[in-house]
């Protein structure tokens, strides 16, 4: 391509796309109505609304695209919509389970119906309080339990007298004493001395001993009885509380059983109850004075949940009013515990309790019969978070456990609930990166979540996109209780807009960054005291906001201005070039140049990229470094070998070096070096290349300038500074008003170029040269005089090799 041609500069207009305020059919956006419907999302609203409407197991949704987008409003909004018409699920409760103690059963109860069930259990006992004890003061009641008393003291006594007489008539006393029964022999109804049995012959001491033997053996018998008798007492004890107060208890269940007939899991619960109730009265008799538990003497207050009427408490763990709709719930803090449930704990006397009123529900409780939403980076590293989630939409039901006895960490026997059916839309909110992983390592994913709804980061802009970005920034300003903004604050905003997108021809649907702007040009609006933004009031919150993160930036500035970091910006040289690279500390972004330099010398090695032997370069630069290798042969060493050792290396660079966007200025230096020519260190470049030698677009192309800029301009610009890019990058540029003045004014420039022997040209002055019909490039050019350069280097490496004249090979043994 002809110099003139590769030379000519990008004119004022190319490198900033201007929104004209005039073009605007507002005059402030208090003109304009609110944007009810989702920017730029047509394809992430249509996903949306297709994961929730499907009702079929596994189309859960993934909404994925970057932070600040508006993923999580957008599927609230859309879950808002249809959560009415879904209906309102059912509530959930654990109660006692009368036959399994450790493993509380789940009640289903409709909407609304939970917090009744618990107030008339609640009511009942109270009834029970009040109607037991009463029953059990009649003198009816009396009369029949002293009765059985009575039966059994009689039947004791019967036995016990029995057996004293059978002694008696054999000369033996029953002998009472504080440890129990005892035998002994007697003379006269006497009980005999000690000296007095021992006098007796020995003939008679046997048969009294042996008579003893006989007797003690049957009053054991008669002992053994004794817990047979109580227990038989004890049941008609417990029959005649259960005639007594049978009508009472019966009548108090069924009048709440006839409120939940419907219901026959409840109808079962209170049968069961009403069978404890009967079998347990005693539960309900006042205690009486000095029967409450203590320690060492002191009252031990017992927790309601502890006693044993706890057991017909009702523990709603879920309860949604009738008309509520289908519940949203979003978890901010997704661990396992959070998400499933949990058992709690209560220390009493030094050991830990538990007891199915501690059941505590998780937000797949909450969430059941509607849509949870979770951070899926969030479930990822919460411990055995996401194994939950997945295990609960996998069984379709949500079993609470503690990580403790889920592990064998715990070797205590705990509570076992009764799991309850696992019904909700599951929405996960992440990054696209955590997607894709998912996708290629996890082969559940896919299985549970079908639907992805990928949202988009920029829109393409125009007059309908532009009127559509001013009504969002009017609704923005009426939901935050704003200042209006006139026309030029919104097109500021729209040009802010088209910058953040990193394209002139788009705009960054980025909403999080246009309302805290918005907000922050409000503030600034308030301190000028104007009752509607201006674009003055856009501008110096922009700059308010890259003052605050700037100070590295000017750091670096700073050095570079003091000679620290060795950076020209005026005269030439061979094999050194000023590249460009952008800096990302958080949210700021910010270009700085870095001096590459190249040096040459005979050789077999080819390129060597000093970053990469230092282990600072990516895998993407030592790509891009490799590829030089192939240009330098395939344009000039086709017909022979490539007899070159070269170093290239970004000077004073003591961090990592990543990317392929200075690959076009490595190679200029290279060819600089090569060809012996310099280039000017007034022109920086950036863009990476291909082995054909075409020059390729690259990132934050708008930074990268205006940080060469910001270097120039401190040093004084002197029209012959500017910044070589890739053409594929002019359509991206939105520089700075103060750039595009200084462009205007012929004191900086800007580049574009689609092959390298462009951007040589610019640096070097010199006409780069085209094959002719002989495939010799012309004698002047620069790529001429790289050609003879390697030419040269393979002619020394073929006379190395033949070495001096009547010297023999070697290998042979004869003249080379």
């Amino acid at each position: 391509m002809p110099a003139s041609l590769s030379a000519t500069p990008l004119q004022p207009a190319q490198l900033r796309r201007e929104c004209d305020p005039a073009s605007l059919p507002f005059a402030t956006t208090d003109d304009l109505q609110d944007f009810a419907e989702v920017l730029g999302q047509a394809r992430a609203v249509e996903a949306i609304r297709f994961g929730v409407g499907i009702e079929r197991d596994g189309y859960n949704l993934y909404a994925m695209g970057p932070e600040g987008i508006g993923r999580h409003t957008i599927v609230r909004r859309f879950l808002e919509q249809k959560a009415p018409k879904r209906g309102t699920p059912d509530d959930w409760c654990y109660v006692f389970d009368f036959a399994a103690p450790d493993k509380p059963r789940a009640l289903r109860l409709p909407a609304g119906s939970a917090a009744r069930f618990r107030q008339d259990m609640q009511r009942l006992v109270e009834d029970l309080r009040t109607g037991i004890p009463g029953a059990f003061e009649t003198d009816e009641y009396r009369t029949r339990l002293q009765e059985i008393e009575s039966e059994f003291e009689r039947r004791h006594d019967e036995m016990i007298e029995a057996i004293g007489e059978k002694a008696k008539g054999q000369g033996i006393a029953l002998v009472r004493t504080p440890a129990g029964f005892g035998f002994a022999p007697t003379h006269k109804d006497k009980v005999m001395s000690p000296e007095e049995f021992h006098a007796l012959s020995e003939a008679k001491q046997k048969k009294v001993q042996d008579g003893i033997a006989a007797l003690e053996q049957e009053l054991a018998n008669a002992i053994h009885e004794v817990p047979k008798m109580r227990r038989e007492a004890q049941r008609k004890v417990r029959e005649l509380n259960r005639q007594v107060i049978g009508t009472t208890v019966t009548g108090l269940i069924e009048e709440i059983k006839a409120a939940y007939v419907a219901l026959p899991p409840v109808v079962a619960f209170l049968d069961g109850v009403n069978e404890d109730v009967l079998d347990h009265a005693e539960f309900f008799r006042h205690p009486k004075e000095g029967e409450a538990r203590t320690l060492f003497g002191i009252p031990i207050p017992e927790p309601e949940s502890e006693s044993p009427l706890g057991r017909y408490q009702v523990n709603v763990i879920v309860e949604h009013a009738a008309d509520g709709g289908a519940p949203i719930v979003y978890e901010d803090n997704p661990t396992h515990d959070n998400l499933v449930g949990r058992i709690e704990h209560q220390a009493q006397m030094g050991t830990l309790t538990t007891n199915f009123t501690l059941v505590k529900a998780g937000a797949f409780h909450r969430a059941n019969g509607g849509y949870l939403i979770l951070d899926a980076l969030k479930v990822l590293t919460q411990p055995y978070a996401y194994e939950a989630l997945k295990r609960a939409m996998r069984s379709r039901e949500i079993r609470i456990e503690s990580l403790g006895q889920m592990l064998s960490l715990v070797s205590t026997v705990g509570l076992k609930p009764e799991p309850i059916p696992f019904d909700q839309k599951v929405v996960l909110v992440g990054d696209r990166y955590i997607y894709y992983l998912l996708q290629a390592y996890d082969p559940e994913f896919p299985e549970l979540f079908k639907v992805a709804a990928d949202f988009e980061e920029d829109i393409e802009r125009g007059p309908e996109s532009d009127l559509a970005y001013a009504r969002v920034v009017a609704t923005i300003a009426r939901r935050e209780k704003l200042r209006a903004l006139d026309r030029t604050a919104v097109a500021r905003l729209l040009e802010h807009g088209a910058r953040t997108a990193g394209d002139a021809g788009k705009l960054s649907v980025a909403m999080q960054d246009l309302t805290d702007l918005v907000r922050e040009s409000d503030y600034f609006a308030e301190a000028s005291g104007r009752k509607v933004m201006e674009s003055a009031d856009v501008d110096r919150a922009l700059a308010a906001r890259e003052e605050r993160q700037s100070r590295i930036r000017e750091r670096v500035r700073e050095q570079m201005q003091k000679g620290t970091l060795l950076i020209d910006t005026d005269g030439e040289r061979a094999g050194q070039v000023n590249g460009l690279s952008v800096v990302q500390l958080g949210e700021f972004a910010f270009g700085m140049p870095s001096r590459i330099t190249a040096r040459v010398r005979l050789g077999s090695g080819g390129v060597v990229d000093i970053e990469r032997e230092a282990e600072l370069g990516g895998p993407l630069h030592s790509k891009g470094v490799m590829i030089l290798s192939g240009y330098l042969a395939g344009r000039y060493a086709i017909d022979r070998p490539l007899s070159l050792a070269a170093t290239l290396v970004f000077e004073q660079n003591y961090g990592g070096v990543e990317g392929d966007s200075a690959s076009c200025g490595e190679l200029c230096a290279l060819l600089s070096a090569l060809a012996e020519a310099p280039l000017r260190q007034a022109i920086a470049i950036t863009g990476s290349v291909n082995q054909h030698g075409d020059v390729q677009a690259i990132g934050g192309v708008n930074e990268k300038i205006e940080g060469f800029f910001d270097l120039c301009k401190a040093r004084g610009l002197t029209g012959g500074q500017g910044v070589v890019i890739p053409a594929a990058n002019a359509r991206h540029l939105m520089l700075r008003r103060e750039v595009v003045q200084a462009v205007d004014e012929g004191r900086f420039r800007v580049y574009a170029v689609t092959r390298v022997d462009e951007a040589l040209e610019i640096l070097s002055g010199l006409p780069a040269g085209e094959r002719d019909a002989l495939g010799h490039f012309p004698a002047a050019s620069l790529n001429h005089r790289v050609e003879q350069r390697l030419a040269a280097f393979a002619d020394r490496v073929r006379s190395f090799a033949a070495g001096p004249p009547g010297k023999k090979d070697w290998r042979r043994g004869r003249p080379k």
